[in-house]
């Protein structure tokens, strides 16, 4: 049976191995920012963000404990100023899926657990980015209810 649990340093060869499939996809569509194939942090960098409360990584584990997909989180709440609210987000700084497990509801399940964790910690929203040059995870973040915050434009010159 398949579990959603916190990740752990076993889970680390996983894990970086989803995170140059991550990058792949990004510098795949935009050679000209992402260099490749690299993670986007090592393994020190991992066990620190581990034993970070703030900074909770899920991992989706099939019925084998093999790692099918995580998801990187952060708690912010911004500084209350005269110009927003004081409200609690859980940001996903990262949710991949296993290029082997797409399809199979790996990152709805995901997403859930996420947004559940959020509830639980009393979060207002949770908050992501997607780049344009992924329109997989676009739609996927569409379909799942999530709907533009903000929009990043840029002009290259």
């Amino acid at each position: 049976m398949s579990v959603i649990r916190n990740a752990r340093d076993a889970d680390l060869p996983a894990i970086l191995r989803l995170l140059v499939q991550v990058n792949m996809v990004h510098h795949n569509g935009r050679p000209d920012l992402f260099r490749g194939p690299v993670t986007k942090y090592s393994e020190a960098e991992l066990k620190e963000i581990l034993r970070e409360k703030s900074t909770p990584v899920f991992v989706y584990a099939d019925e084998t404990d093999s790692v099918l997909g995580y998801a990187f989180c952060i708690v912010k709440t911004p500084p209350n100023t005269a110009l927003f609210t004081d409200v609690r987000t859980l940001y996903i700084d990262d949710l991949c899926v296993d290029e082997a497990a797409r399809g199979k509801h790996v990152g709805s399940a995901l997403l859930r657990h996420v947004e559940q964790y959020a509830r639980e910690i009393g979060c207002y929203n949770v908050t992501l980015n997607v780049w344009s040059c992924n329109p997989g995870a676009l739609a996927f973040y569409e379909h799942e209810g999530l709907v533009p915050q903000k929009i990043g434009m840029e002009k290259i010159l």
